[in-house]
């Protein structure tokens, strides 16, 4: 039986929980909105919304979201850049008097051994619950596309628009998403983005980068090298879709 619980009432299980490991590359926490978005930084900041689930009282899932101010007037679309301007939002609406009516999950993980059994689709109804309870409108999610991995050079339009004879998507994050009835809103070009040296690509990833475009372990996209200038950028592509909730239903 799968228990949820989060930190707010159980912050014993912060730790553990956060055990769990990281989605992607390690070099993913090296961007600047990774550096901010840290899974601990949530913890203590937002632990409402940092689900854990239970079985048998080990945790083997979790999840992590954010509250931001959406839409106004200021903000009237979803950002391009995705899951780095999320986590820039929501910053700006702590240190503003911004009402904050749209929820958006930063991360499920799920334990290494446990994927595939239907633990995310848990997770990812027990944060739209949560969203429900805290009056939250929606729940906005800017979707790493899994299987993208397996194929960094390929278009991320071609990958996102593959479909399979059931008309579901090929990729399974997104059609776990879709099977829960998201919405796609749109792609995020710029979703995330990390900028280093050779020198910090080769300690974060075991990489050599070269000239041009060179595949990192954990990306889903090459990284974009010059040798001239020492600097290789990563630029990950996510894809946001929304899920309304009961919340928006009674409005």
């Amino acid at each position: 039986m799968i228990v949820i619980e989060d930190l707010a009432t159980r912050p014993d299980l912060r730790e553990p929980a956060l055990a769990l490991g990281g989605v992607g590359g390690e070099f993913l926490q090296h961007g600047l909105a990774g550096l901010l978005a840290k899974s601990s930084h949530l913890a203590a900041r937002w632990p409402e919304y940092f689900l854990v689930l239970l079985e048998d009282g080990v945790p083997v899932a979790r999840t992590a979201a954010v509250p931001v101010g959406f839409p106004t007037a200021e903000r009237p679309e979803l950002p391009d850049h995705g899951w780095d301007a999320a986590l820039i939002w929501a910053a700006e609406d702590l240190m503003s008097t911004r009402e904050t009516k749209t929820l958006v999950a930063l991360e499920v993980m799920v334990a290494p051994g446990r994927r595939g059994g239907g633990l995310a689709t848990k997770a990812l109804e027990a944060l739209r619950k949560r969203a429900t309870d805290t009056g939250m409108r929606k729940l906005v999610v800017p979707v790493r596309p899994a299987g993208k991995e397996n194929e960094p050079r390929l278009s991320f339009e071609d990958y996102i628009a593959r479909r399979r004879a059931d008309g579901l998507p090929e990729d399974p994050w997104l059609r776990t998403h879709e099977r829960l009835g998201a919405r796609f809103v749109k792609v995020a070009p710029f979703a995330m983005t990390v900028t280093g040296t050779f020198a910090q690509w080769k300690a974060w990833t075991g990489v050599e980068l070269r000239d041009g475009l060179t595949a990192v372990p954990g990306g889903i996209a090459p990284v974009l090298a010059s040798s001239a200038q020492d600097v290789g950028v990563y630029v990950e592509p996510n894809v946001w879709l929304e899920h309304l909730t009961d919340e928006a239903s009674t409005c």
